[in-house]
């Protein structure tokens, strides 16, 4: 077993199983206490990536440990490491001799994959054994349901396929041992240790990277449930994998550099490492400036450069990632230079002479279609080629209306925080009755008009607090909600610009069940104060 951690910084490791796996799972934790802080979840699939994602924007977790196909869906779709617990050879001969107690003739039903050994295993012993592999629990079941047609009595497999073999009427036979669990805990204290070493190693030789070439959102900030947004982010863990450049393409406010920095964070350029990653907008810097800001200057290359020279974005993006954002205003001159850059892996800057070398990963976006302007003869076809070996296409927010409401509650309640200001208890239902008029306007800025429009509304209910969220006041703070829907269904009235009309310190106090101080703190005032709006109300 590794040695402990300072005890003062364990890691924090969250075991995710379903069925008896979770029982295993909990018994070897109490041998780790010393070792990790470890909790169990007793979820699985998407339920499970759903409520890791949503914890893990707000809390640490530094390894999953997790098992069979459960492993592999979380593993294509969580920023955090996941172990996947393996069972080994002798488990399985183990679970085939207690099979064997129970019928001559056996099933063995592992997850994509068959053991090539088995067969072989099984001829020497004299084991009637068939072997089926499985993807999805309907798979698994079917499986099943054909071996008991065969006369197959006794069936070994992990967690679901022992479930589901028992509810087909079989012998399940759990095929992991506490020893295959112990060295998957064993796998992810050595990764959470050694992360930790890669970490302290980067701060000592004062090699992190400032904020400004940070990376500061990454897979949990991708936020929706929809089935557009689970697409999204296993995308982006796939790619992440990969060097090749990536072209993001989507309309305003889609998150393209949200999702530029979710690769980045995902990727090897970043784990442990720390590595740059830059930004740039193509379109906000004149063209005249721009050469010399993605690939530097030498002192005296034209009036006003800078004195010894200048390293340019390529280099000080080194060995990171380098964001192309609005690569479509791209001038065509910078575009030849871009794409020599991209071809021989070097820049030289203005200036100069002597080529520079850099190991850089290129991510481009764009609001506007790029293949369209390639037509037009506005963009060289050849570097849109060498920039878009791996596309990505974010969806419109109208396009995932599920994922609008959501997205409101959680930035109203960030927008609110930011002011100091705490949202009502009933912020959700208050929400709810918002949803028609929000769910049905087309949304042209996307998410950024979405988390722009509720700051707007903080700023209202930070300022009167006994404001109450209705759609009356929504209209009155964003009257461009009350304009003609996309969607057919129309929206409430627009009403005059005035709020509603706001709670009585009596209704807060009634609120919270006459607790004087809740009620006003809830208010922002003293409790004297409140009483004297009680007495005030009273008298009225």
């Amino acid at each position: 077993m590794p040695l402990p951690f300072d005890p003062d910084d364990k890691p924090v490791i969250w075991t995710v199983s379903v069925s008896r796996l979770y029982d295993l799972f909990r018994d070897i934790t109490l041998e780790y206490d010393n070792l990790a802080t470890i909790e169990p979840i007793n979820l699985g699939f998407d339920e499970a990536a759903r409520h890791i994602r949503e914890r893990m924007a707000t809390e640490r977790c530094d390894a999953v440990i997790a098992a069979g196909s459960n492993a592999a869906y979380l593993k294509g779709r969580l920023s955090v490491p996941v172990v996947i617990a393996k069972f080994s050879g002798f488990d399985v001969m183990q679970a085939l001799a207690r099979a064997r107690r129970v019928s001559d003739r056996i099933g063995v039903i592992t997850y994509q994959e068959r053991l090539p050994e088995l067969a072989e295993f099984a001829g020497t012993f004299g084991f009637d054994v068939a072997q089926r592999t499985y993807a999805t629990e309907e798979d698994a079941r079917a499986q099943i349901n054909d071996l008991k047609a065969a006369g197959i009595k006794a069936i070994v497999g992990a967690g679901l396929i022992t479930d589901l073999a028992e509810e087909a009427g079989l012998t399940g036979v759990f095929v992991y041992s506490a020893a295959s669990i112990r060295h998957a805990f064993d796998d992810a204290l050595e990764m959470a240790r050694l992360t930790q070493l890669e970490s302290n190693r980067v701060r000592t030789r004062g090699a992190v990277v400032t904020d400004t070439l940070r990376a500061r959102h990454g897979l949990n900030d991708l936020r929706g449930e929809s089935a557009a947004m689970e697409t999204l982010r296993q995308s982006v863990v796939l790619y992440a994998k990969s060097p090749a450049t990536v072209l993001i393409q989507g309309e305003t406010g889609t998150g393209k550099e949200l999702v530029a920095q979710a690769i980045h964070r995902e990727s090897p350029r970043s784990l442990g490492q720390n590595r740059p990653f830059v930004a740039v907008n193509c379109g906000a810097i004149a063209e005249s400036l721009l050469e010399s800001e993605l690939f530097g200057h030498e002192e005296g290359a034209f009036t006003g450069a800078r004195r010894g020279g200048h390293a340019g974005l390529f280099e000080a993006a080194n060995r990171g990632t380098l964001f192309l954002d609005e690569i479509g205003e791209m001038p065509l001159a910078l575009q030849t230079r871009l794409l020599r850059v991209l071809e021989e892996r070097e820049v030289v800057r203005v200036g100069g002479t002597r080529p520079i070398p850099v190991n850089v990963r290129i991510v481009s976006a764009t609001h506007c279609d790029l293949e369209q302007r390639v037509r037009e003869g506005r963009f060289r076809a050849d570097l849109f080629y060498r920039l878009a070996v791996l596309r990505l296409s974010l969806p419109p927010l109208r396009a995932r209306p599920d994922d609008v409401m959501t997205l409101a509650e959680w930035s109203l309640k960030n927008a609110l925080a930011s002011l100091g200001a705490r949202p009502h208890p009933n912020l959700h239902a208050e929400m709810s009755a918002c949803a028609p008029l929000l769910r049905h306007y087309d949304w042209p800025g996307n998410v950024r008009e979405l988390r722009n429009l509720t700051e707007r509304l903080a700023l209202f209910l930070a300022a009167e607090p006994l404001q109450a969220l209705t759609p009356a006041f929504v209209l009155s703070v964003a009257p461009e909600l009350g304009a003609a829907p996309v969607h057919g269904e129309p929206a409430p009235p627009a009403q005059p610009a005035q709020p509603a009309r706001a709670e009585s310190a009596t209704e807060v106090l009634a609120r919270f069940g006459g607790r004087r101080d809740a009620a006003a703190d809830y208010l922002g005032i003293s409790r004297t104060t409140l009483w004297r709006r009680l007495r005030s109300e009273a008298d009225g």
